[in-house]
């Protein structure tokens, strides 16, 4: 756990925000989130945006399922330029005006085929998906309703990792999230980084290449350092980039991983917790 800003004055100078569970809250029972963002935290980044933080959402959503968000809180960065977006787990970081188009700046890629295989032998009725940018995803078999983003494409999992990928969704409906992660824990999966999701959902990524490490790149690009981020988020791929930031916060509802790697806990996604601590630096 990082120790708190440890200068009097602190503020942060960059929010990084997750998306599912920090800024918009879950439909109870189902794997996808209400695309509403109250207005309380509406305002409060706001503010956070009018004092001169830089806003950067960062997601395991791809980056056609992260502008709806940005256009949703209309946010831009400062002087107009394009957003910051670290999208895919950190495998992707692009820049963003809303309604514009999407101008990737890092992609990073992998060969997930040793893992996908070595997956579907452990678990023959798992779903792949990999993300066919600015359209939606290919997918082994079709996933259920509302979480995946854009079109659902069948496709042979041949087909599916025969080239290199930026990110790999494995879902089994059947299955658990402590079953996804006895399975890719004792499977090794070397090569390849992977996170388990809210349910039995795993997300493959190249080794290394965290929401952190897309980050990194964005304070880099600013001139800044982690230090200088408020990170909040609730899920496990929010670990390292909880670890990484000048200050990680975890929202209430955080499996205890996640609250483990924070520096501080705050208020349930339902509880406006986002809002109550980016109130604390920008009331």
């Amino acid at each position: 756990m990082n120790a708190a800003p440890g200068f009097v004055g602190w503020v942060p100078r960059v929010l990084a925000l997750d998306i599912d569970g920090t800024l918009l809250s879950w439909v109870e029972g189902e794997g996808m989130t209400y695309e509403h963002v109250t207005p309380r935290l509406a305002a409060a980044i706001r503010r956070a945006h009018a004092a001169g933080a830089h806003i950067v959402l960062s997601s395991g959503r791809s980056p056609h399922g992260m502008t709806p968000v940005a256009d949703l809180l209309e946010l831009v960065g400062h002087d107009d330029e394009p957003l910051w977006v670290v999208a895919s787990n950190g495998a992707v970081v692009f820049r963003y005006l809303p309604g514009g188009d999407v101008d990737v700046v890092v992609e990073e890629t992998f060969d997930a085929g040793p893992a996908v295989r070595a997956i579907l032998e452990a678990r023959p009725t798992a779903r792949i998906a990999v993300e066919e940018r600015g359209l939606g995803y290919r997918v082994t078999t079709p996933f259920p309703e509302g979480e995946l983003t854009g079109e659902m494409v069948e496709t042979h999992v041949d087909d599916l990792v025969r080239l290199p990928v930026s990110r790999v969704i494995v879902r089994d409906p059947d299955a658990t999230a402590d079953d996804f992660v006895a399975l890719a824990a004792g499977l090794g999966l070397h090569g390849t980084d992977y996170v388990v999701g809210w349910t039995a959902w795993l997300d493959l990524t190249p080794v290394g290449v965290s929401k952190a490490s897309g980050l990194q790149h964005v304070v880099d690009e600013l001139g800044l350092t982690a230090a200088d981020v408020l990170a909040i988020g609730d899920g496990r791929n929010d670990i390292e980039m909880l670890r990484w930031a000048g200050r990680g916060v975890a929202m209430g509802q955080a499996v205890e991983q996640v609250i483990e790697a924070a520096d501080h806990v705050t208020e349930t996604v339902y509880d406006d917790g986002a809002a109550v601590e980016i109130e604390r630096w920008f009331g």
